[in-house]
């Protein structure tokens, strides 16, 4: 029944999102959720919200979810933006901010909806090469483009770009809106929210579904300038009037306000994180440096493939990726310090009963 579709469909090539499994008896490390449940009072605020009140539609504007935004990151309320999860938000990005003339550049390797998004809504593209380190090199960014997105840190590659970077790349580019995705900044990176007010072509997009423990809840968001904030509003109300549900407005607000569990649960990760990378060294990975929950990791003996379904076989569950130059890598998402044992130790029998199958 294609033949019904409208003809720009037949060209799209949709996102693949990491598997959601129906078992529940797996250790799931492929998606980067928050090993640790959200915040005790993101909990009552949900239930206080499953009443009658739920046949009334939410606030369009999500006012106070915006406020506790803006209050966390001393910023305005008109300088934040909120959507039903990071990609909503990053969709209407793309569709109201970076379709211009010139092509929007953003890494070779990076979070693999941004092409998607330019297949949607048409808009030409240049991806620049990583470096031989995995890093961003911000002064290859500085050709004609009409708009610049990466993560920061990097997806999948973990890896950080300091603020002095970012202020380089802006400077070189104050004609072009610079997209800082953030979605794992929490867990070791310095924010650019703090440069929001001098570079008013700067726009950072954050997400409840990482270190807020609720990527079950779909709320994502934006931070800039007042009049991008703007442009995005124009086009959120052309598609979609009420984005989050009364129960994600009032849950997002609860997640913003309890730091001190937020910073706890981060703190937790980034300790556990550091553990499994000396366990995954002592075993012969190499591993990037990661200021995410996530590390990413190769073994220069051992198929990446092979590893992951070794893993598999025994109820964990990694990403590996296809793609060309990290198809030997592995992203693990940093779980609780019991599941990364777990990990440790079916790695070891892994090794004890393969032999290698790369050459060194």
């Amino acid at each position: 029944m294609s033949q019904f579709w409208s003809e720009s469909v037949h060209k799209l090539e949709p996102y693949v999102p990491g598997e959601q499994p129906k078992q529940t008896n797996l250790i799931k490390l492929n998606t980067n959720e928050n090993p640790y449940g959200p915040s005790p009072k993101v909990l009552e605020a949900l239930n206080q919200q499953i009443s009658n009140q739920l046949r009334l539609y939410p606030d369009p504007n999500c006012d106070e979810l915006k406020q506790a935004i803006a209050d966390y990151y001393q910023l305005q309320s008109n300088q934040v933006f909120v959507g039903n999860g990071s990609d909503e938000v990053l969709a209407h990005i793309f569709q109201g901010l970076l379709k211009h003339a010139k092509p929007l550049l953003f890494p070779d390797i990076t979070y693999s909806f941004y092409p998607v998004y330019c297949g949607l809504y048409d808009i030409e593209f240049h991806v620049i090469p990583l470096n031989e380190k995995f890093e961003i090199n911000c002064q290859d960014y500085n050709i004609p483009n009409g708009g610049i997105i990466f993560p920061n840190p990097n997806a999948p590659t973990g890896i950080g770009l300091g603020l002095e970077a970012i202020k380089e790349l802006l400077l070189h580019n104050p004609n072009s809106v610079v997209v800082i995705d953030e979605a794992y900044i929490d867990f070791g990176g310095d924010s650019a929210v703090s440069l929001i007010d001098r570079f008013p072509n700067l726009l950072v997009v954050q997400t409840l579904s990482k270190s807020r423990s609720l990527a079950g809840l779909r709320v994502g968001y934006a931070m800039g300038n007042a009049k991008l904030i703007e442009g995005l509003e124009r086009v959120k109300n052309s598609f979609n009037s009420y984005p989050l549900d009364r129960p994600a407005i009032k849950g997002g607000v609860a997640a913003m306000e309890d730091k001190a569990y937020f910073e706890d649960t981060c703190s937790k990760i980034v300790a556990s994180r550091t553990t499994l990378t000396t366990n995954l060294t002592s075993l012969g990975f190499e591993v990037l440096p990661s200021n995410a929950n996530f590390i990413f990791a190769t073994h220069p003996s051992f198929d990446a493939q092979e590893i992951s379904a070794f893993l598999r076989k025994h109820a964990i569950i990694v990403r590996h990726f296809k793609q060309n130059k990290i198809e030997q890598f592995l992203r693990i998402t940093v779980g609780t310090d019991e599941e990364c044992l777990m990990l440790f130790e079916t790695l070891k029998n892994f090794f004890a009963q393969t032999s290698p199958t790369r050459l060194a």
